[in-house]
């Protein structure tokens, strides 16, 4: 039965003994034996091609080869195997925290693999890269890695379902520091007062704004995860040392929660497995089928209904005005609620479009479908038949959609929204649709070869025949691994594609 942690401020004065900490907490699930149930298992898999998959798509990409390049620039460190970088050869390694960092980057680059949102956002396969990074390093075989991974999804979502960061504008990444470093532990058997030690170090280490996801957003949107597992790689290895973090990291009156969060008064309620309980919190998440902000899967999907049930009927001259009533998080961070011009912006970077609701679904409306590549091109969203419907596009806030998205209950839970289109004429077309396609409620939920065939599609272009089938063998076998295999857990390009991508030069 799951425990909830009441967790609260404390002063100085009142000596918050270590084992009352959420950290202590947080290293106690991690230390807790319990065997990985095999639907869990099986989804871990789901999530290591789906990782794959969609590095693979971003290799030749400009963030993704700079963070390939300093990670290529440092060398093994001297105690360990290393670890592999996506696209390299299998023996060209770099050290465990570098090859997190640059893997960690071509996983998030398209923003296109799993989510899990409640009071937060995430994107909890962020936790894959630093885990298996440290398990290749150390020689861990396929068992170890998959416990290591059960805690990292396990604490990041618990952690998703409890407590607010962007309310404080305090980017969701601050969630994966703890996660990544709570499954590391997992994954080496280390003892409780170590992971509570790395989980503090991670924690202080990974805070920061949201700016990184506001206005014009940056290249270091996807830098942000990698930076969190990086750090939560170096924080475990301080740790091992016996090196100690700041405590208490939540509770203290000068900690997380009560100078970043909200505030001295506040309180949590955390949900967290009890002793002997099984690490099922994977299973509440899910991946996309599009590449673009979860809270536009569904109204990437619904615009693709519409644009097949009438084909003819979006011309800009024809509609008057779009209005998607939805929940509070899309209308404020993807909608026009966020009040960014950039969202309007034919010229914004791909970042900030794929982080615009009115410009995704103008695009999905006319095209009948989405593209990872192709409708983010600068001459995709610079068309003019385009620009002038995606201005009449606008959000709006229902209340009723906002409860949903925040409900607790699966089966209500929901990220989509009304969608009211007004056309020239006076008419009007109004339909709704509440969770993706592809979500565990959606019209066709993803399974296992709905990744295969997702991991087929975005590597063929940059991977061999015989290296696709080489990786699908090994992640569908994962459990099974011994340490050698794990070490070849990674994707190889084909000879040429690396050498026509970006390798600038930096200072290492």
């Amino acid at each position: 039965m799951t425990v909830t942690h009441h967790v609260r401020v404390h002063r100085s004065e009142e000596n918050l003994a270590r084992e009352d900490q959420l950290a202590w907490k947080i290293a106690e699930v991690a230390v807790d034996p319990v065997e990985v149930d095999s639907d869990v298992v099986e989804m871990i898999i789901n999530r290591v091609i789906d990782n794959a998959a969609v590095a693979a798509a971003s290799l030749t990409r400009a963030p993704v080869s700079a963070a390939r390049q300093q990670a290529l620039d440092h060398p093994v460190s001297i105690s360990g195997n290393g670890a592999t970088v996506f696209g390299c050869p299998i023996e060209r390694r770099s050290s465990p925290e570098w090859a997190a960092w640059a893997n960690g980057v071509a996983v998030r680059e398209l923003d296109y693999h799993d989510t899990f949102l409640a009071a937060e956002y995430s994107h909890p396969g962020d936790n894959i890269p630093p885990i298996v990074a440290v398990a290749q390093h150390v020689g861990s075989d396929g068992a170890a890695l998959v416990r290591g991974l059960a805690t990292g999804y396990e604490i990041q979502i618990d952690l998703v379902r409890a407590i607010s960061l962007h309310k404080h504008k305090i980017d969701h990444v601050a969630h994966l520091g703890p996660s990544a470093a709570a499954g590391i532990g997992t994954l080496l058997g280390l003892a409780a007062e170590t992971i509570y030690q790395a989980v503090g170090q991670a924690l202080h280490t990974t805070t920061a704004t949201r700016q990184s996801r506001k206005g014009e957003i940056s290249t270091w949107k996807a830098h942000a995860p990698a930076f969190a597992g990086k750090m939560a790689v170096e924080a475990v290895d301080r740790a091992m040392r016996g090196e100690t973090s700041p405590s208490p990291i939540y509770e203290g009156e000068d900690g997380v929660i009560a100078w970043l969060l909200d505030g001295p008064d506040a309180s949590y309620d955390v949900p967290l497995p009890a002793p002997g309980e099984a690490k099922r919190g994977i299973l509440d998440s899910y991946t996309k089928e599009h590449s673009a902000e979860y809270q536009a899967q569904a109204w990437i999907d619904l615009a693709r209904k519409l644009h097949n049930e009438h084909p003819d009927a979006f011309a800009p001259d024809n509609v008057a005005s779009i209005v998607l009533h939805t929940s509070h998080h899309t209308h404020y961070v993807i909608g026009s609620g966020a009040n960014d011009p950039q969202k309007y912006d034919p010229t914004a970077s791909r970042e900030t479009l794929d982080h615009s609701i009115p410009y995704i679904f103008a695009v999905a409306l006319q095209d009948g479908g989405w593209h990872h590549v192709d409708s983010y091109t600068p001459e995709r969203a610079s068309r003019p038949d385009t620009v002038e419907l995606w201005n009449k596009i606008t959000t709006a806030e229902d209340e009723e959609w906002t409860r949903r998205y925040h409900s607790d209950d699966p089966d209500e839970k929901a990220f989509g929204g009304r969608v009211v289109i007004t056309f020239a004429d006076g008419g009007e077309l109004v339909e709704e649709i509440a969770v993706a396609d592809a979500h565990p409620l959606g019209a066709r939920p993803f399974a296992r070869e709905d990744y295969v065939r997702k991991f087929r599609l975005l590597a063929e272009p940059v991977l061999s025949a015989d290296e696709i089938e080489r990786f699908l063998d090994l992640a569908q076998r994962l459990p099974e691994l011994s340490p050698e295999e794990v070490q070849q857990l990674t994707i190889v390009a084909q000879l040429g594609v690396l050498a026509g991508a970006p390798a600038p030069k930096g200072l290492f």
